[in-house]
């Protein structure tokens, strides 16, 4: 005699049809609870059976929909264990703020702090200002470079500098600006995130070291990096990292790329399938997610969670400008770009007069963080004189569908559209 139930996603209680053959009675609402709240996945039937009394066994029959959420579910995805949802807001320095990731905390999903680039005491203080707003689980997110070579740097810095005087004097704006080099390195943050007790570390631009993975995880920290193919993805796993982000080519900001060579430009929709087919962690798509027809996509190809960032950038509490804003409402699928003019690294932004200008220049472009740096002045007063040509914009292919409302109403309807899916199911 055997007993066999679905478990259904987001329900209290068995359905009525869930009963033990033979027998017209329901199995007990604890197991099947119990069952659901431990290994939520859609289209899995657990079925036991009793040869003999006092003998049983337990097999789980899936659906072939449900393959890949029994590998994201079952190797336990760390998204799930310590949220209610799967939805991740991205770490967009420059955009999200705390009240952004504590609006997302509280509804049952998991904000990123981003702290890439950033001092520990600017961290300190941003970690401390969301706990403030919740007491909810958040994760931080660093930039995982190393320094760059100033030496080797030191030409191509100077040509920079002064092609950037030049717009500025032509503008009015300044008639000299300086060259201050500073670099942040993530081991610098690692003794604040274990005594912040912070619980989800993600990171991007490469793998931290193995002294700085091994210390983390010893303080039971969950990790998480970033790739954009899938020998960076086989990499991160074998580095020790618990998921990976699949950051498609669709998507806004920085893009995760660390290993040498051409840059891999591979959309979300073949990402997500490779690298959920070579590793065994959990994966999380991100890359012009915004809607239930992209995140159906993204579960469907075998993501575990989503990261979703550029739906985000038009919150009510995001750091965006008016201007960025109105940008996004007039962006089409082609306004953005990839570009390495604003930070030296490659990233997707609104196209614009700068990237335009460095293209044509030809000049040589400084690595990671310099360009970042010396490009500052010249943003800031774009800023201040509303000058849209001289600023980056990062945003994703599907940007114009950022809505202008409150977080916690964004990340509530996203979690409306993650029900329906799995309700589907």
């Amino acid at each position: 005699m055997g007993q066999r139930y679905y478990l259904p996603p987001e329900k209290n209680e068995p359905p009525e049809t869930n009963i033990y053959p033979g027998t017209g009675a329901k199995p007990k609402a604890s197991e099947a609870t119990e069952w659901k709240n431990t290994h939520r996945f859609p289209g899995a039937f657990i079925v036991e059976i009793r040869p003999a009394a006092g003998i049983s066994f337990l097999f789980i029959i899936l659906k072939r929909k449900a393959v890949r959420s029994f590998k994201t579910y079952f190797f336990m995805n760390p998204v799930i264990s310590y949220t209610q949802y799967p939805i991740i807001l991205a770490p967009m320095l420059g955009v999200v703020t705390p009240e952004m990731v504590a609006a997302v905390a509280e509804a049952g999903g998991l904000g990123s702090l981003p702290l890439g680039g950033l001092s520990v005491e600017a961290s300190r203080k941003l970690i401390r200002k969301t706990r403030q707003l919740t007491s909810k689980t958040f994760a931080v997110n660093f930039f995982a470079n190393t320094a760059p070579d100033v030496e080797k740097n030191k030409e191509a810095t100077g040509q920079m500098l002064l092609f950037i005087q030049n717009i500025l004097k032509k503008k009015n704006w300044a008639e000299n600006t300086g060259f201050c080099y500073q670099f942040y390195p993530y081991q610098d943050l690692i003794d604040l995130i274990i005594e912040e007790d912070i619980r989800f570390v993600s990171f991007t631009f490469g793998v931290p070291d193995d002294e700085c993975i091994q210390k983390l995880k010893s303080n039971g920290i969950i990790l998480t990096g970033t790739a954009t193919s899938v020998s960076e993805a086989v990499m991160l796993e074998k580095s020790g990292v618990d998921t990976v982000v699949a950051q498609g080519i669709e998507a806004g900001g920085h893009r995760g790329t660390f290993l040498p060579g051409a840059l891999p430009q591979t959309g979300l929709f073949a990402l997500v399938p490779q690298i959920a087919d070579a590793v065994k962690i959990p994966v999380i798509a991100s890359g012009g997610i915004c809607d239930q027809r992209t995140m159906q996509a993204a579960f469907n190809l075998g993501a575990g969670a989503v990261q979703i960032g550029s739906y985000f950038i038009n919150a009510e509490e995001s750091l965006a400008t008016d201007v960025y804003r109105n940008l996004l409402k007039r962006a089409t699928d082609t306004a953005t770009q990839l570009t390495r003019s604003y930070t030296g690294r490659w990233a997707r932004g609104i196209r614009n007069n700068f990237m335009e200008l460095i293209e044509n220049s030809q000049l040589p472009i400084p690595d990671y963080p310099i360009q970042n740096l010396l490009t500052t002045k010249m943003r800031e007063l774009a800023k201040q004189h509303g000058d849209a040509g001289f600023m980056n914009f990062w945003a994703g292919q599907n940007a114009r569908y950022a809505p202008a409302k409150p977080t916690e109403a964004i990340i509530n309807e996203l979690i409306v559209i993650y029900k329906t899916i799995h309700a589907a199911e």
